[in-house]
């Protein structure tokens, strides 16, 4: 299947209020725990979204559109996150999230984006030459892995407590996120 805009942008739009719906004044036991050493928890998987939303999707769109192939995305900072989750609360955090999205795909919605548009290339510091349309898809697909991330992460906090009904639980044998 192709990216279609549309349906890349119905995604997209979402996003802040399922995170809204899953964490908005949840107790602390749910967000700040992680899944173990070097994992994230809630808190900063919104730090992260956040920071994907100020340096990485439009502005690489930006770019692709300007300068298409001509210049090369910065690498994006896996530890971006931790600036932007100092000293806010995850409410503010959720706040935050959903008006950086709002601006971000009234932008996307303003270019009026054509076909054509979306097969401009850009470049990738790794994977090289890259489409705007690949970008987008890629954008929504981000935002479900870390949705799925954050609901694994939350479960995981009750991994004992389900005692003996743990083997029935797929979401404490997923083996994660990252390279195939």
């Amino acid at each position: 299947m192709e990216q279609n805009l549309d349906d890349t942008v119905a995604v997209l739009s979402r996003t802040p209020s399922v995170l809204n719906a899953l964490l908005r004044s949840l107790p602390a036991f749910w967000t700040q725990a992680n899944e173990g050493k070097d994992t994230w928890n809630a808190v900063a998987i919104v730090g992260h979204l956040i920071h994907g939303e100020r340096t990485d999707w439009i502005p690489r769109a930006r770019m692709i559109l300007k300068s298409g192939e001509s210049k090369t995305f910065e690498p994006f900072d896996m530890k971006g996150h931790l600036g932007e989750i100092e000293g806010k609360s995850l409410n503010q955090l959720l706040d935050e999230f959903e008006k950086l999205r709002t601006n971000s795909l009234f932008e996307l919605r303003a270019w009026k984006l054509q076909p054509s548009d979306l097969e401009k290339r850009g470049r990738h510091p790794e994977l090289g030459s890259v489409t705007l349309s690949e970008l987008l898809a890629t954008w929504a697909t981000h935002d479900l892995t870390h949705l799925h991330q954050l609901t694994r992460v939350l479960a995981s906090q009750y991994r004992d407590a389900v005692g003996p009904w743990e083997q029935y639980q797929g979401v404490f044998h997923c083996a994660g996120h990252g390279t195939k």
